[in-house]
């Protein structure tokens, strides 16, 4: 992740049977609380260690989206899924509770919408996820590729530093206060004039519009 052109990731699962399925129940089984520790601080780290990647995490969700694997799905900043994706947190139904980055649900779907998904552990439809807000984009799955690629050559257009300034950004909006958020703001706009990515793209921006009134 040290390449400073590098301007976002797509995490997928292997084939379209699930993005991924959650933790392994027959490890779970055998845990002691000792064991318990290590095993769930894995998982938030492999959370943690998406949500620190310094460009736009989209995750491309085909199929099963369950437990950890919907954490790791919050964990990303962008969520396509194909129409045949399931979602649910059924941790309860095999007595522990939803933990680590379930925590980021609220601020995805709200308290409500978080409570009855780790309450119930029932499962719900892309469809309800995306009327929940938990996805920016629902299609078919032949569209699915076509719909990932379509949403990274948009961000692909735009400044590598500016999209890195831009997820730094929206990072600390996420715990500072209005206030902090703005003045953030302000220190991450002179930060972008640090480099000469803003000269070249709004000179690109006039050469393109001189071309079309040409």
């Amino acid at each position: 992740m040290g390449h400073n052109t590098l301007k976002l990731a797509v995490l997928t699962g292997e084939g379209d049977k699930a993005f991924i399925g959650g933790a392994d129940i027959n490890e779970m089984q055998s845990l002691t609380p000792e064991k318990a520790r290590g095993f769930i601080t894995n998982i938030h780290k492999a959370c943690s260690a998406i949500r620190a990647v310094p460009v736009p995490v989209i995750a491309k969700i085909n199929g099963y989206c369950l437990g950890a694997g919907l954490e790791i799905a919050a964990a990303c900043d962008l969520r396509i899924a194909s129409d045949n994706a399931r979602f649910a947190m059924p941790e309860v139904q095999v007595g522990i509770p939803s933990v680590v980055e379930a925590a980021l649900l609220p601020r995805l779907i709200g308290w409500g919408k978080t409570s009855r998904l780790l309450y119930t552990g029932e499962s719900i439809s892309a469809a309800t996820a995306m009327q929940w807000g938990l996805l920016e984009e629902v299609v078919q799955p032949e569209l699915l590729e076509q719909s990932t690629h379509s949403i990274c050559q948009k961000i692909c257009t735009a400044g590598a530093n500016a999209i890195r300034l831009q997820k730094q950004l929206i990072s600390q909006w996420e715990t500072g206060s209005l206030k902090e958020s703005i003045e953030a703001g302000i220190d991450t706009f002179v930060e972008a004039y640090k480099t000469n990515e803003p000269e070249i793209k709004m000179a690109a921006f006039f050469n393109q519009k001189s071309s079309k009134n040409a």
